[in-house]
């Protein structure tokens, strides 16, 4: 899926050519579209209104047909022969519902994609700052996965979205992303909804990609990171435990002098 993605998307589409490929634009109004048309014509180019990130993965995975589908972010490319390495990967662990490849930045400094689902523990190690007590422990940094070893290759909870490659056979029985999440929680939903099936979510460092991260919001999207938590605790733990967690981000927020995205809420 691509807005506003002209800076990357060149690079991004150049790491897969070769291979079907679907871009899903979000009403860019820096000419993205048009650049993927002239400069990669065999790719299938669907411009639609932007109901969110995981709107658009269904819209593209929709109008693809291999065994697997590979979820990339606009900013982020693969490494060459990544995507080789992903599928053989995958194909030996056959209960591999999403395989996702060591990230770095483009400076090359390793970038943390592994995470653990939230909770209330884990909320409030975050927004209230215990995590910083020790940032590499398990006990107090979980959610971030703390002290999680990115040399080697895992079953985790969930990853970051930004290069996922998922098994069609395990969407096709737990059904598409929840497009109810605009830009944030939507891969943590699908990773729970897969493990809960039985399948497993799997990192992988044998292949490796570059993720400039978050170029889309640039972290102006604070409020709908929040958002996106509160709606999956309610969605997965019940409305009670969703609104012990809303109590914690606030006194959070307010220590972060974030009083407009409390309002937000």
């Amino acid at each position: 899926m691509t807005y506003n993605a002209l800076p990357w998307v060149e690079q991004c589409l150049e790491s897969v050519r070769g291979v079907e490929t679907v871009v899903v634009d979000h009403g860019s109004s820096d000419g993205t579209a048009g650049f993927v048309r002239e400069r990669f014509p065999e790719v299938d180019v669907v411009e639609e209104e932007n109901r969110g990130l995981a709107f658009g993965w269904n819209t593209g995975i929709a109008r693809t047909h291999g065994r697997y589908v590979l979820l990339l972010n606009a900013d982020a490319w693969l490494d060459d022969r990544a995507l080789d390495a992903l599928v053989a990967y995958a194909d030996a662990h056959p209960r591999a519902a999403v395989v996702a490849p060591r990230l770095r930045y483009p400076d090359g400094r390793l970038q943390r994609s592994v995470r653990g689902f939230p909770t209330l523990w884990r909320i409030a190690t975050e927004y209230l700052f215990l995590r910083k007590l020790a940032p590499r422990t398990r006990a107090l940094n979980a959610f971030y996965a703390g002290g999680f070893d990115h040399d080697r290759d895992l079953a985790v909870e969930w990853i970051m979205g930004a290069v996922w490659l998922v098994r069609r056979a395990a969407i096709d029985e737990v059904g598409p992303a929840d497009d109810g999440f605009f830009l944030f929680s939507e891969e943590t939903d699908w990773a729970y909804r897969f493990r809960k099936a039985g399948w497993e979510l799997r990192f992988f460092p044998g292949a490796g990609a570059t993720h400039v991260y978050g170029a889309s919001h640039q972290g102006r999207m604070l409020a709908e990171n929040v958002k996106g938590q509160l709606r999956f605790l309610e969605k997965h733990r019940g409305s009670g435990y969703a609104r012990r967690a809303r109590w914690i981000l606030v006194a959070g927020l307010l220590l972060r002098r974030k009083r407009d995205v409390v309002r937000a809420l």
